[in-house]
C-alpha cells in the first residue's frame, strides 16, 4: 500500500483489527496453556504441553502477544495463518465435515484469513515493526 492512500480512519481500524485479533487469540491460547477462561476438555484444566493443544496454546499465547504488539508481524502472521489452516482441516473437518456450518470452523477460517491479510500488509503504522523501521532510517 502506498502512504498516500492511508487515512487516519484506515490506520486506526488497521491497528484495532491487529490488536483485537491478537488479544482474542491470546485468551484462546490461555485456555489450552493455563486452563483459564473455562479451561480445556471435560475437566476444564490445561492441555498437556506436548499435545497438539498444548503446542497450539504456546503458539496462540506467544504468537498472539507478538502480533498484538506488531513485532515480527509478517512471519508471525504467516505462522499463525498456517496454524489455523491446519486446525481447520485437522480438528474441524476431521470432527464434523468439510463445511464450516457443519463443523463450527467459522472462527478458525476468519483467523486464518485475517492472519494471511497481515502477512501481506504488515503490522501497520502503529506497531513496534513501524517504530523499528523508522529508527533504522
Amino acid at each position: 500500500m502506498s502512504d498516500g492512500t492511508r487515512s487516519p480512519a484506515r490506520n486506526f481500524t488497521w491497528t484495532a483489527l491487529r490488536i483485537m485479533t491478537g488479544l482474542t487469540f491470546i485468551t484462546h491460547g490461555m485456555r489450552f496453556l493455563f486452563g483459564m477462561f473455562g479451561g480445556f476438555g471435560p475437566d476444564g484444566g490445561p492441555a498437556a504441553l506436548m499435545s497438539r493443544y498444548g503446542v497450539a496454546g504456546v503458539l496462540e499465547v506467544f504468537g498472539g502477544a507478538l502480533f498484538t504488539l506488531g513485532l515480527f508481524t509478517r512471519p508471525v502472521a504467516f505462522l499463525l495463518s498456517g496454524q489455523m489452516a491446519v486446525a481447520y482441516f485437522w480438528i474441524h473437518v476431521g470432527g464434523g465435515g468439510l463445511w464450516w456450518w457443519d463443523n463450527s470452523g467459522d472462527k478458525v477460517i476468519l483467523y486464518c484469513f485475517i492472519y494471511l491479510l497481515f502477512t501481506a500488509w504488515g503490522a501497520g503504522p502503529h506497531s513496534v515493526d513501524a517504530w523499528r523501521e523508522a529508527g533504522s532510517e
